[in-house]
């Protein structure tokens, strides 16, 4: 029972992310770099908060790893965010070791980040191409459902949009 009132209070958590935007979220690279999640606007942007010690996060990495590398040149990319406290060359071994091919930042674990929270490891936040917060996930996320998920959205946003223009070309017509 205690289960089911977790499967159901955890998306209500992560429902507030939903307002935020994340093109102000800078935090620094394994280099030193500060970088920002508004670099990626106009591409969807998948955030997975993990650390070096959990085994649920290298479970995922081949997923992430996978999804990057078939969409980093499209309109996907996936940013990695550390989230410990690791020596930064210890860091930087791990990720050379793991082969991550994608950015890596570092934030110290703190309960509530600019995306929203990270109850647990690993969470996983999906980014819009507006820079709008609309998803986020704790525990393990596979590529499929990544994919699946960001495919239902661009529909939805192109049926939308078909409605909308459909609406005001009838509108437009019904008024000549």
């Amino acid at each position: 029972m205690n289960r089911n009132w977790f499967v159901l209070l955890v998306p209500l958590l992560l429902l507030t992310a939903s307002q935020v935007r994340a093109v102000d979220y800078k935090l620094p690279d394994v280099d030193g770099q500060m970088q920002s999640l508004d670099q990626y606007q106009g591409k969807w942007v998948i955030v997975n908060y993990w650390a070096t010690w959990c085994g649920t996060c290298m479970k995922e990495l081949p997923d992430l790893v996978a999804m990057h590398e078939n969409n980093k040149d499209k309109d996907i990319v996936v940013v990695g965010v550390n989230f410990e406290s690791i020596d930064n060359d210890q860091l930087k071994a791990f990720v050379a070791k793991q082969s991550i091919p994608y950015p890596v930042l570092r934030s110290e674990p703190v309960p509530v980040t600019a995306l929203g929270k990270v109850p647990a490891l690993p969470t996983t936040y999906i980014i819009d191409p507006d820079g709008k917060v609309v998803a986020g996930e704790v525990g393990l996320v596979s590529r499929q459902n990544l994919e699946d998920y960001i495919t239902g959205k661009k529909a939805e946003k192109e049926s939308a949009s078909r409605n909308s223009s459909d609406g005001d070309i009838g509108a437009v017509a019904m008024y000549q």
